[in-house]
């Protein structure tokens, strides 16, 4: 007999939700992860981008609220969900209210690239969860503007990517600003030691809940790899994108400047598409991703900052116009593809300064892609090199670090009125 949501105790406002929404079964890390939630126990979740993270650890957060419908505190919030990206931080507030659409429950999201003025006023009151980039929270709590000593529970969202981001410190400071009695769940796509020392740091006698081993990709998204010249990747690219079983697509390139290109390339020959990346503004940003999941734009040609920021069942294809330089993003640029048990596409353009990193991609994931060799574009040349991409600039190969995000300088009153005094020295 398959398991029901209404097999796992959630509170009768949630279920109606979820039936309103057409999810009848939970899916596995679902399945496994809301009863040892409801439980209140400590959590570690290992799972493949698409599966369905978000509803694990909110739905059980949800029914929290409604079975304990206290105020939230004021310029606090009783739960907290930290992310990587803005993208991904929109995402999950959007599941929150969803599946909570019947309790209302005040969400806050918080995160960098625009003016705190309308996050610092929704803080003011309290809200009930608060979906948050670690950078710009921390900012906010250094700034007195937020306080979250009294926090039921604490949510660390693709923990891998925010500390190949460069948020281990931030983190750091944020916990040291939370109670220590509280529920705390950590979700992360892969398994590093950064990662399983954070969780050993964090977590208390934590459930243990892994769907598929680390770095897997989903079996269901038919993957390859064509080797050609750099210069005919566009070309390529575009024929590919007009083929009559494309539905929506995901391009990724590696460089926010080839995206502009690739995205003006594709629309001049008649195809919707908007770019996606770090140079964007939030408004364009959020623009694109809203015009993506409507359907009123056919191509998403994004950088790695949304491998793990687009939610849309629709996507049939994704492509690699660039190979990622860390291997395990990969997975989750594919994982963009595939979701809610559609089956899906991931082709890989690889020219031959790029091929060693297709090498680091195999290797991570266990696996040979299959090689389309029957196009006019092929090339041996870039199928046997042994070249290896140099960084941006030039310079010896070496893995190429995001930048993280600013953390604004908060001063004491102190160092205020030291900084006056020298002032009115000078």
């Amino acid at each position: 007999m398959n398991m029901t949501f209404a097999d796992l105790s959630l509170a009768p406002l949630l279920l109606q939700a979820l039936a309103e929404e057409g999810y009848v079964s939970p899916t596995p890390i679902q399945a496994q992860s809301i009863p040892m939630l409801l439980q209140g126990r400590d959590m570690l979740g290992m799972a493949q981008t698409g599966t369905g993270k978000t509803a694990a650890f909110a739905l059980p957060l949800l029914h929290r609220l409604a079975v304990d419908p206290r105020p939230a505190p004021e310029g606090g919030a009783r739960v907290l969900v930290l992310a990587p990206t803005r993208e991904l931080v929109s995402q999950i507030a959007a599941g929150f209210e969803s599946f909570g659409r019947h309790l209302q429950p005040q969400v806050a999201t918080i995160f960098g690239g625009v003016s705190q003025f309308h996050q610092v006023n929704a803080l003011k009151a309290g809200v009930d969860i608060i979906v948050a980039t670690p950078g710009r929270l921390l900012d906010l709590i250094e700034q007195g503007l937020c306080d979250l000593s009294t926090l039921e529970a604490l949510v660390l969202d693709e923990a891998d990517q925010m500390l190949d981001m460069g948020f281990a410190k931030p983190i750091e400071r944020i916990v040291e600003a939370l109670p220590k009695d509280r529920h705390t769940l950590l979700f992360s796509a892969t398994m590093p030691k950064s990662i399983a020392a954070l969780a050993d740091s964090l977590l208390n006698d934590p459930a243990k809940v892994e769907i598929a081993p680390p770095s897997t990709t989903v079996d269901r998204i038919e993957q390859s790899v064509m080797f050609l010249d750099a210069a005919d990747k566009k070309t390529a690219l575009l024929t590919l994108l007009q083929a009559k079983d494309i539905g929506q697509a995901v391009v990724f390139t590696l460089q926010k400047n080839i995206a502009n290109e690739v995205c003006a390339f594709i629309s001049e020959a008649g195809i919707t598409a908007e770019a996606l990346h770090g140079n964007k503004s939030q408004g364009q940003r959020e623009r694109a991703l809203d015009a993506f999941r409507a359907g009123t734009v056919q191509v998403l040609v994004a950088t790695d900052i949304a491998a793990r920021g687009i939610d849309v069942d629709t996507v049939t294809h994704v492509f690699n116009h660039d190979l990622p330089s860390l291997p395990e993003s990969y997975v989750h640029r594919i994982g963009r593809t595939g979701r809610a048990g559609r089956s899906g596409f991931a082709i890989t353009l690889c020219d031959a300064e790029q091929r060693a990193w297709l090498h680091d991609v195999e290797r991570e994931i266990g696996r040979t892609l299959t090689v389309q060799a029957d196009h006019q574009w092929h090339s041996e040349t870039a199928r046997h090199s042994t070249m290896r991409a140099p960084v941006l600039g030039g310079g010896p190969a070496k893995k190429i670090k995001p930048q993280k995000e600013r953390v604004r300088k908060v001063w004491t009153e102190e160092e205020k009125l030291a900084a006056r005094a020298a002032a009115k020295a000078a």
